[in-house]
């Protein structure tokens, strides 16, 4: 129990049905939708878009999504995979022969298609009850009403601000200036897209009008996009990886997302007894830092296009994480790690949902940089992700930027069992920090003995860059041992990540946690 005398955020705790999410309206509305007759999957894709208005400047229809999800009492988890292909003409000799050595993150050959929208109709039709016309009700209504802007998100939209460019300052910043706090963004051509899909479907933004609207400007820009690339977007349908810990089973995401990273890092930590160390001290900040920094180095190497990742086994093999774990010296940090070229960023959104079926839904939503690439449609304002930037330009390598292929990507769903039992959909937001959040959320919980919100609400350490950065959690002892241990110790200006969850206990109480890093909430009924 959190000691009442300090600031902090009790657990929500309801029977019926349960969202976490990291804006309060995202939250509002699934709940009204699983009242109105949905369930947690009409509510989970009815918050994310919603999402996209209430934080424009981590996600939106441009973007990707993964899902994991069960079936009304069934404790099988499933996998969407909602990611979309560079065009089929990207080629990465042409970006070698102009001299990049990664893709230009905010340049024209960044921008992949957008998954988004496909996966959220198939998910709809589905897995869904209510239709789509009722699920994307909430988002329409607030992309022509309007959505007042939240603190967390005016803290944002300066710095992602600067990647406006274009159609996307008019769209995004009109007048050059960033939005802040209870100012009110309108997207009244997102609601009029919005419409056209509830209607029509997934042909009513991938064809016709709305992808004349995206093509013409990412032609205009230099683009190798065409009207076949779009028309050719499609989901797919995954099998989830696994393995345990501390008595529960972690699901993730599989590749192309980077979810067998955080399975690699909490085999690696088998290795050390964590519980018999300080949660905030020294020890357990530099043993997981090197964990996470070795897996993050062999994920670098293998996590690719589900069609071109050939070697998952590797990721999830015990004797690579014992291996891996005998590198680790307790009282030096590792200097000799390969260096990171593919690039990185915090920018998504994380939805979870359980209804009253206990229908679990745990998806995650991205367009990666802070406002994508920077570039929008003109007529639409739809903002394209900047996935292209997860490639790199390694000849062979599996995650070399190409033609038709999907990027690594950053963004990941999870999902505990604990003795056959969903137990628990959780998700850590934060880009490359997302693995590691998710091995840090499972050891606070099973080595500590934290409750879910006080997983989250933890202090958070991540290696980036070259650099050890450390919340202000942390005391100064812990951070100054950090630093005799080799760590170029930093105090990030912005929290590390955001996080949301929801655990099913077995008396059928759902207990709602949601970081305080965010605006957002857990809300239930």
């Amino acid at each position: 129990m959190r000691d009442f005398h300090l600031p902090g955020r009790s657990p929500v705790l309801a029977t019926e049905g349960m969202c976490a999410t990291s804006h309060p309206l995202a939250a509002s509305e699934a709940i009204s939708i699983l009242k109105r007759g949905g369930n947690a999957m009409d509510a989970a894709i009815g918050g994310a878009v919603l999402l996209g208005l209430c934080e424009p400047h981590m996600t939106g229809i441009g973007g990707d999504c993964f899902v994991l999800f069960s079936s009304p009492n069934n404790d099988e988890v499933q996998a969407y995979n909602g990611s979309g292909r560079a065009p089929a003409a990207a080629s990465a000799e042409k970006l070698r022969a102009e001299g990049h050595e990664t893709v230009p993150p905010f340049g024209i050959d960044a921008v992949t298609l957008p998954g988004a929208v496909d996966a959220f109709c198939h998910l709809s039709e589905t897995h869904g009850r209510i239709g789509l016309d009722a699920v994307l009700a909430p988002a329409i209504h607030y992309a022509d009403h309007g959505v007042p802007v939240a603190p967390r998100v005016a803290f944002d939209w300066p710095a992602a601000g600067k990647n406006l460019q274009g159609h996307g300052i008019n769209h995004y910043m009109p007048g050059g200036k960033p939005l802040g706090t209870g100012q009110v963004f309108k997207a009244p051509a997102q609601a009029e897209v919005l419409r056209r899909i509830a209607k029509n479907g997934r042909d009513a933004f991938y064809t016709g009008e709305v992808a004349e609207d995206m093509l013409t400007t990412l032609q205009a820009a230099g683009g190798v996009h065409t009207a076949d690339d779009f028309a050719n977007v499609t989901g797919m349908i995954a099998t989830p990886v696994s393995g345990t810990y501390g008595g529960l089973e972690l699901f993730e995401h599989p590749p192309n997302g980077q979810g067998a990273t955080a399975i690699l890092i909490l085999n690696i930590l088998k290795h050390f007894d964590l519980a018999g160390l300080d949660p905030l001290g020294s020890e357990r900040a530099h043993i997981e830092t090197e964990a996470s920094k070795l897996a993050y180095d062999l994920r670098n190497r293998l996590i690719a296009d589900p069609d071109h990742t050939t070697r998952l086994e590797a990721m999830l093999s015990t004797d690579t994480a014992s291996a891996l774990a005998a590198r680790i010296d307790p009282r030096r940090a590792i200097t000799d790690v390969t260096e990171i070229t593919e690039s990185v960023h915090r920018d998504t959104v994380y939805i979870t949902v359980v209804d009253r079926d206990r229908m679990a839904v745990s998806l995650i939503y991205s367009i990666f940089h802070g406002f994508g690439s920077g570039i929008a449609s003109e007529k639409f304002g739809i903002l394209f992700q900047n996935r292209g930037a997860g490639f790199n330009l390694i000849p062979g390598h599996p995650n070399e930027y190409g033609g038709g292929k999907r990027s690594m990507h950053t963004i990941i769903p999870a999902m505990l069992r604990r003795n056959g039992n969903i137990s628990m959909p959780f998700g850590v937001m934060g880009g490359q920090y997302q693995s590691c959040g998710h091995a840090r959320f499972v050891t606070n919980m099973c080595d500590f003995g934290m409750d879910a919100q006080g997983a989250i609400d933890a202090p958070r350490c991540f290696a980036d860059a070259g650099e050890l950065r450390v919340e202000r959690g942390y005391d100064e002892k812990t951070r100054a041992e950090l630093a005799d241990l080799g760590h170029k110790v930093v105090v990030p200006d912005g929290p590390i990540g955001g996080a949301q969850a929801i655990e099913i206990h077995e008396n059928g109480v759902l207990e709602g946690a949601s970081d305080a890093r965010k605006d957002g909430c857990a809300l239930g009924y």
